[in-house]
């Protein structure tokens, strides 16, 4: 008989969010194949599993998969871990799961943590329609081209992103999807977990300013709903200062707060205006 291959998932920070059921497959299969062996060694280890591993991660998945599958046809029972999470969800797995179905061979999932849930269930946004994008596109044009694509999904937008590209990230979905509110979820479930909620046009100012800071695994999650806004670029600098100095600031308060509407630095904000004002004198 074949044996039968299962997708466990594992912590994404805090070690005690695994499952008994989860330790148990671990204990007591052939062989765990995971995206980093010594990442999850350090699991395996804190819970007394001796269980063998074998490597699978994206650079060697199409070998791995049929070196793995021939082992299940041969009655091994394999269980597939991601570093962090549910094998398969932006992660290796995919491909094995399919050879699995293929091939008749019994695939079971062992459910358990979930970036992307534990983010959504926290973040104060609808929850009953969801649309999850994995990781944007790194390039500035396939990046906007992507969320240009996801403007009219009528559910919240949930994507995985690095802490190098969150500023550049938050500030071209504030310009394409216009004003939503949004949330920041940072290393959760870990020491320094943070959920950092606002408007797009808040959080776009807040990263930029601490760009340098940033650290962890992030989850971006967007409102399905604009709220009465538009996109930053048709957005008029000089009608956001004007509005904020009738409500009783300073032209200096005014100018900081409309740039931090539109996400934008003070330096940018103040040319924006100088060229508004020069093309639409008075």
């Amino acid at each position: 008989m074949p044996g039968t291959l299962y997708l466990v998932a594992t912590p994404i920070g805090n070690l005690a969010d695994i499952t008994h059921r989860a330790l148990k497959v671990l204990s007591d299969v052939d062989v765990i194949a995971c995206e980093d062996t010594r990442h999850t060694h350090k699991l395996l280890n804190h819970y007394g599993i001796a269980t063998k591993t074998i490597s699978y991660h994206e650079h060697n998945e199409q070998q791995r998969a049929a070196e793995l599958i021939e082992r299940l046809k041969q009655g091994s029972n394999i269980a597939v871990v991601s570093d962090a999470g549910t094998p398969s969800i932006s992660d290796p797995g995919y491909r094995l799961v399919r050879a699995a179905i293929e091939n008749e061979i019994i695939v079971v999932p062992v459910p358990g943590p979930s970036a992307l849930i534990t983010a959504l269930i926290a973040a104060g946004l609808p929850t009953d329609e969801f649309f999850f994008a994995g990781f944007l596109p790194s390039r500035a044009t396939a990046r906007r081209a992507r969320l240009t694509e996801l403007q009219s999904v009528p559910g919240t937008l949930i994507f995985y992103e690095g802490p190098h590209r969150l500023a550049a990230t938050l500030k071209d979905a504030y310009e394409i999807l216009g004003e939503r509110e949004a949330v920041v979820a940072r290393e959760l479930t870990k020491l320094h977990e943070e959920i950092r909620r606002g408007r797009l046009s808040q959080l776009t100012a807040d990263y930029a300013d601490d760009e340098k800071d940033i650290r962890g695994e992030i989850v971006v999650l967007i409102d399905r709903n604009v709220i009465g806004g538009v996109a930053a670029e048709v957005v008029s600098i000089a009608a956001l200062v004007n509005r904020f100095e009738q409500d009783g600031l300073d032209h200096r308060a005014a100018l900081k707060k409309a740039a931090r509407e539109l996400g934008l630095s003070r330096a940018e904000a103040y040319r924006k205006l100088l060229t508004e004002r020069s093309s639409n004198p008075r």
